[in-house]
């Protein structure tokens, strides 16, 4: 595990604000805001750079009285980290979730958001799966998607990288008290109002087809309502996006 580097378009911090470029999207940020996803996406802590080095230098899957654990020593202290332990510290309430849609399910979906499925075709099934449940508000397992990947990592012939800095910090900062050792810091790379501004309506590229979000995600804005966002009743509301 020597020489890992972190890949700076990995495991992004992402902040769901409206700016002007964001006309036209303010749906989406309405739907982010209100799913149980929004922690995970948006949890920002202190990465050491030692700490997340030293964790994958000595990271090993484990089999506990039938249950996988990655182990690692961190600072001299055994860290665990397992599914139930990403589901709690990245609150992701997803044990009944599903883990991936069957393939004609898949399909279906996909042919509902767009006309053409080649771009979706590049997405693993699990990951469609992923995105077809935010859409039509199924629970997705989110935790033991992180996981598995996290196991993946350890023996990936692709080649092995410091993975998801962000949530490992936040699993070893819910196991250690305080980082007395660890001076390097990682600035987790983000996604800003940008993300917005590179999305085009027109171009070579634009089928003129724009697809209407589902029902099952539309939210009323928080600003209107609060923390105790409601779904809207109107059939007719039914905004766009591409």
């Amino acid at each position: 595990m020597a020489n890992l580097k972190f890949v700076d378009t990995h495991n992004m911090v992402a902040f769901f604000s409206k700016p002007a470029e964001s006309e036209g999207f303010e749906q989406i940020v309405d739907f982010l805001n209100a799913h149980t996803i929004k922690y995970a996406l948006m949890i920002n802590p202190t990465i050491y750079t030692s700490c997340i080095e030293q964790f994958w230098a000595t990271v090993k899957a484990k089999i506990i009285n039938g249950e996988v654990q990655l182990q690692a020593l961190m600072d001299g202290k055994k860290i665990i980290i397992t599914e139930s332990i990403v589901r709690r510290d990245l609150q992701l309430e997803d044990a009944e979730g599903v883990d991936c849609l069957p393939n004609a399910t898949i399909f279906e979906q996909l042919t509902l958001m767009c006309s053409k499925t080649t771009a979706w075709n590049k997405f693993s099934s699990t990951m469609a799966s992923a995105i077809i449940c935010l859409a039509i508000n199924q629970k997705f397992n989110f935790s033991k998607y992180i996981f598995e990947s996290m196991v993946k990592n350890l023996d990936n012939a692709s080649g092995n990288f410091l993975m998801y800095p962000r949530f490992v910090q936040a699993f070893v900062n819910q196991q250690l008290e305080g980082m007395p050792s660890h001076k390097r810091i990682y600035i987790a790379p983000y996604h800003t109002k940008k993300i917005f501004g590179n999305m085009r309506r027109v171009g070579k590229c634009f089928s003129g087809r724009e697809t209407p979000l589902f029902q099952t995600m539309m939210v009323q804005d928080q600003e209107e309502v609060g923390e105790d966002l409601e779904m809207p009743t109107d059939p007719h509301h039914t905004p766009t996006i591409i």
